[in-house]
């Protein structure tokens, strides 16, 4: 693929058999499981119901550009064995630069996380409810407070499978809806070719690659490739496991927005369990459940990864050692899941902390991508392993469409703010 300048050592000299490649699969589902919660469900079901199959290059685009960014992730953390927060932190040695952009990070972070831990349980708990009948007030602590267990468990593996089984429930779930809805191929490889943005739509377009380009996603997998891979020979594995993973990711989305295209066109939608009612007709009794289960998935996962994500990058800035087996990573773990349980409770979700954190996110990613592709040109960090002129090419182009995007983003938020 030529993203590096030493890709022939990228090879640990015998060719992996596909039970090899499936078993790299790891850190990337982690990623994909998180990048597919309510918020990216429910804006895809908007953008079928609303733009038909127009926004489906938003998708493609935003799955590139995930790609890009978490393969120089992932790089950073097998070759150089440090997580992208400590390499910030490396990379500035002036004290003031340094600790504003770590506080910086740590606060749009842990912001951002905590002001939509809500609505991922809230996510989660429509699937469960869907299935049981339970009220969804109820449902949402419970489902909180078993994600916090899982993460004072301090087990990483343990996350990791149950995200590749979530990934997989999704994938099964959503591509299997897309083609039972027979959508028209004609229309979808149009919105897939040639990009359009229809009149109100940039909000959209913007929601469906923030929901998938996420910041806190690219310090959970410098991170997370450590667990698993610590030599060059090993980047083989961690691509496969990133393109696989993340491709699927996508294709959950695009199904998705898809199969909202094919069946809700012209439909308000209120919320996606609205899907439901469109599935009926195809699958009978079992639509409801059919689509209880994958609801369920994406916000149990994108729950997870929220908290994990506040505290990777919290706990690397700040470099505290021993990783999930340290009390501060599992304070930081469950305040994070706390806030995200009582604003649950009491349905506190103000709209100036939801502006505030969409303002701040607005300019962390195109920030944070910025400073990882200085970091990823670092020979002293990274060696022969630094990015190539090409990869350099195609990272600059989406952190310009990114910086383009978040910026609009940023500028609208401000204005919501002070509008109320």
């Amino acid at each position: 693929m030529g993203l590096t300048q030493q890709e022939n050592d990228d090879s640990d000299g015998r060719k992996d058999t596909i039970i090899d490649k499936i078993k790299s699969v790891g850190p990337g589902a982690i990623i994909a499981a998180s990048f597919v919660g309510p918020g990216t469900v429910t804006t895809a079901t908007q953008a079928g119901a609303s733009f038909g199959y127009a926004l489906v290059w938003a998708v493609v685009f935003s799955i590139i550009a995930t790609m890009v960014l978490q393969e120089m992730s992932a790089r950073l953390g097998i070759i150089a064995q440090k997580g992208l927060a400590e390499a910030i932190r490396d990379q500035f040695a002036n004290p003031i630069i340094k600790y504003s952009v770590i506080w910086f990070v740590i606060i749009a972070i842990s912001v951002g996380c905590a002001a939509y831990m809500s609505g991922d349980l809230n996510g989660t708990s429509l699937g469960i409810s869907a299935l049981t009948g339970g009220s969804v007030k109820m449902i949402g602590p419970i489902v909180g407070v078993i994600i916090l267990i899982l993460g004072l468990t301090g087990s990483y593996k343990l996350i990791e499978k149950l995200m590749i089984v979530f990934v997989v429930l999704m994938s099964v779930i959503f591509i299997t809806t897309m083609f039972i809805a027979k959508p028209d191929i004609g229309g979808i490889l149009t919105g897939m070719f040639v990009p359009t943005i229809p009149v109100g739509s940039i909000i959209t377009v913007i929601a469906l690659i923030g929901t998938t380009v996420v910041p806190y996603n690219l310090f959970i997998h410098s991170t997370s490739v450590q667990e698993r891979w610590n030599k060059p020979e090993h980047l083989k594995k961690s691509r496969w496991d990133i393109y696989l993973s993340i491709g699927v990711g996508g294709l959950i989305t695009a199904a998705i927005l898809i199969t909202s295209g094919t069946l809700m066109r012209g439909i308000e939608v209120q919320s996606v369990v609205d899907l439901a009612v469109q599935l009926e007709p195809l699958l009978g009794t079992y639509a409801e459940a059919f689509l209880a289960i994958g609801i369920f998935s994406a916000g149990f996962s994108s729950a997870t990864a929220s908290a994990l994500g506040a505290a990777i990058t919290v706990s690397s800035m700040l470099k505290w050692e021993n990783g999930m087996k340290n009390w501060r990573f599992k304070a930081v773990f469950a305040s994070v899941i706390l806030i995200g349980i009582i604003t649950f409770i009491f349905n506190f979700q103000p709209m100036d902390v939801l502006l505030f954190a969409q303002a701040l996110n607005g300019i962390l990613l195109p920030g944070i991508a910025i400073l990882l592709m200085i970091i990823m040109n670092n020979k002293k960090t990274l060696g022969s392993y630094r990015n190539s002129i090409k990869i350099n090419v195609i990272g600059s182009v989406v952190v310009l469409i990114c910086l383009g995007l978040g910026m609009y983003s940023f500028v609208t938020a401000i204005q919501s703010f002070l509008a109320l």
